[in-house]
């Protein structure tokens, strides 16, 4: 059974879904753009049945969380709100941290600044920001990747807005082409339907472009960006995932901790974990039974 806590941290009131035991080891899952935490809806029993404790937080800025007082969605503010959901929670050395798109960056940084926190990770569709950095050597990459430089400009607010969210709708059925988004889409409409809601989801891509605003209690955060983690990782992506290509990844290992694994999904685009959950779960076993 799922419920919705609220969290009240430095700098945002999150809603998050929980389930599983009280008892059991932390999981908390971040989702991505556009997106919400019932993207978690097939993985978040099942780690609860494996006795975890699953908290899926609407992320900063999307309702009914709430906007950013500090207006800050830089990804270090994102790894922060991790880090301190494990605090709140009572999460221990065994926790695990999950992250999709927007979540895997958040991830990485939560990891890296903070690695005694969490015990392992599962990133998917965004692989560690070094390779991501690399993916946009590529020609190819920087086309499918339009909608971050689109965002940068004030139109983005207005087009965004359009026709009950089309281009959101857009995107999902592009990054995914072989998976309906509809249900998935009726609660990203929920939690951007507000004009303040859609700037926030905007600032996340704004922000990577404005490192002048740091917060100073998260920049031990933000300088772990491109430091190898110490803590072992599982990266998933779909061989067909139209935002990130998966030719463009490189080799993702060489930036993720000793003993961490990477994996590529055929016939699974962006939201992998929606479109081949039963392999996506087998893989996580798998890699969370391993020594």
């Amino acid at each position: 059974m799922m419920t919705t806590i609220s969290l009240t941290l430095d700098d945002v009131e999150l809603q998050c879904l929980v389930t599983g035991p009280e008892d059991g080891p932390l999981a908390v899952c971040l989702h991505g753009f556009p997106d919400t935490p019932h993207t978690f809806r097939f993985l978040a029993p099942h780690l609860a049945a494996r006795g975890y404790r699953v908290v899926a937080p609407w992320m900063r800025g999307y309702a009914p969380s709430s906007v950013s007082r500090s207006n800050n969605y830089q990804v270090a503010a994102l790894a922060s709100d991790a880090n301190q959901i494990h605090e709140r929670f009572g999460g221990d050395d065994r926790a695990l941290l999950i992250g999709h798109d927007w979540g895997a960056a958040g991830t990485y940084l939560a990891l890296g600044g903070e690695p005694t926190r969490w015990s392992r990770a599962v990133t998917m569709a965004v692989p560690p920001l070094a390779a991501m950095g690399q993916a946009f050597l590529s020609v190819d990459q920087l086309k499918a990747s339009w909608y971050m430089f689109f965002f940068q400009s004030p139109l983005a607010e207005m087009v965004f807005d359009l026709d009950n969210l089309s281009l959101a709708n857009r995107l999902w059925r592009e990054w995914s082409p072989n998976y309906d988004p509809s249900a998935d889409l009726e609660h990203v409409r929920l939690a951007l339907a507000n004009p303040s809601n859609q700037r926030a989801a905007l600032g996340y891509y704004r922000a990577m472009f404005d490192q002048t605003a740091l917060d100073p209690a998260t920049e031990h955060l933000q300088a772990s960006a491109f430091a190898v983690p110490s803590v072992r990782t599982l990266y998933l992506h779909g061989a067909q995932d139209g935002c990130v290509h998966a030719d463009s990844l490189g080799d993702p290992l060489q930036f993720l901790a000793p003993g961490s694994t990477s994996r590529i999904l055929a016939n699974a685009g962006h939201f992998l974990h929606l479109e081949q959950p039963g392999e996506v779960h087998r893989i996580i076993d798998e890699f969370l039974a391993s020594a």
